[in-house]
């Protein structure tokens, strides 16, 4: 009878779901992304973010998402990854070596996230504060051995099936030293509405989605926050507005706030903090859209951290961050996921898995 009892027991508590994760599960079972938003603060570890709370008054866009995770960030030949590496394990769910773009450690292309939600049928966008063809954008859309091929990675821009991008890089597409190619015309013919900030302003487009779209910031390489670089978040919100018109499936868009990592390698604590402030006034932009529209997975990490940054000395509300080196670390770096499937992101996991998750999330 003892025996029995308890069986009963166990079976009615088996009945009940305790806790919030379990009380929603089955609906995010069910629910999928219809566009899927990855932002990557470029060199942005735990003590980046923690940084950038401190300077902020412990507020920052971060604390808004529900899911929290750390990912490893080693490459396939190196402790310390580069971005060329971590963005390509981010992209394309394979680790590489150092330097690589694309590409398996033998030299294989890879696929990425972007490539293959292009031919799923997706609008697929990226919005960078470096020149376009530097090494986080890279890894998303270009195949080569070295990320300092900028002109080859001009073409593989060229050959994607891209349909929006924001950056610099200008200068690689009609002013290059390897061949007479304008690839500027080529763009257009390739259904590209082609516009400069030096001529055009992103407040005044309205953007046509039966028009691929490049907007160009810069010759080379765009200015820093500090110095008065200001078009991240309004160019993520030109971004999700222009994305959403494109493609009745849905999006693919890739932020990244690349000069994070500069400031880093400088050791240079007010340009980090700018770059910062910069990065998470993008960030709310892109989780107010995401509030509204129901339907997209945002997921906010880095693909390392850069500067070993220490953060030893101060008081709860003033902090005095010091650099321990001017290049990367072999730190887990956080992951932030907000909106349909960001439980996946939970945990702790290679920098692969991003890629893999994402797939997942989208059906894949």
């Amino acid at each position: 009878m003892r025996a029995l009892f308890f069986i009963a027991i166990l079976v009615i508590l088996g009945s009940f779901k305790i806790g919030s994760e379990n009380f929603d599960a089955p609906a995010k079972i069910e629910n999928r992304p219809k566009n899927i938003i990855l932002m990557i603060g470029d060199g942005m570890g735990l003590p980046q973010v923690s940084a950038g709370f401190i300077k902020n008054g412990w507020h920052f866009s971060l604390e808004d998402f529900p899911v929290v995770g750390f990912q490893k960030t080693y490459s396939a030949d190196n402790l310390v990854t580069d971005s060329a590496a971590g963005a390509t394990a981010m992209a394309c769910g394979k680790k590489t070596k150092n330097n690589m773009l694309g590409l398996t450690p033998d030299g294989n292309p890879c696929q990425s996230i972007l490539e293959e939600a292009s031919m799923s049928g997706y609008a697929t966008g990226m919005v960078v504060t470096s020149s376009i063809q530097h090494a986080t954008p890279g890894g998303f859309v270009a195949h080569r051995q070295a990320r300092n091929m900028y002109e080859d990675i001009t073409l593989d821009i060229l050959a994607s099936n891209l349909d929006f991008f924001v950056g610099g890089g200008r200068q690689y597409f009609d002013n290059r030293e390897n061949d007479d190619q304008d690839l500027l015309a080529a763009l257009k013919n390739k259904g590209f509405s082609v516009y400069d900030k030096n001529t055009n302003s992103l407040e005044n487009l309205r953007p046509d989605p039966n028009h691929k779209i490049a907007f160009f910031t810069a010759e080379n390489q765009p200015t820093s926050a500090i110095q008065g670089r200001d078009y991240l978040p309004d160019a993520a919100q030109f971004a999700l507005n222009y994305l959403q018109k494109r493609s009745e499936n849905g999006f693919f868009l890739m932020v990244e706030g690349s000069q994070i990592d500069w400031s880093c390698h400088a050791n240079q604590i007010d340009p980090l903090y700018s770059e910062l402030a910069d990065f998470d006034k993008t960030i709310k932009q892109v989780l107010q859209f995401a509030r509204t529209n129901g339907e997209t997975l945002v997921i906010v990490t880095a693909d390392h951290e850069t500067g070993g940054l220490g953060l030893n000395e101060g008081t709860a509300r003033m902090v005095s961050p010091k650099f321990t080196t001017n290049g990367h670390t072999a730190a887990m770096v956080p992951v932030f996921a907000f909106g349909p499937k960001s439980e996946l992101f939970r945990g702790i996991y290679e920098n692969t898995e991003i890629h893999h998750k994402m797939r997942q999330a989208f059906g894949f």
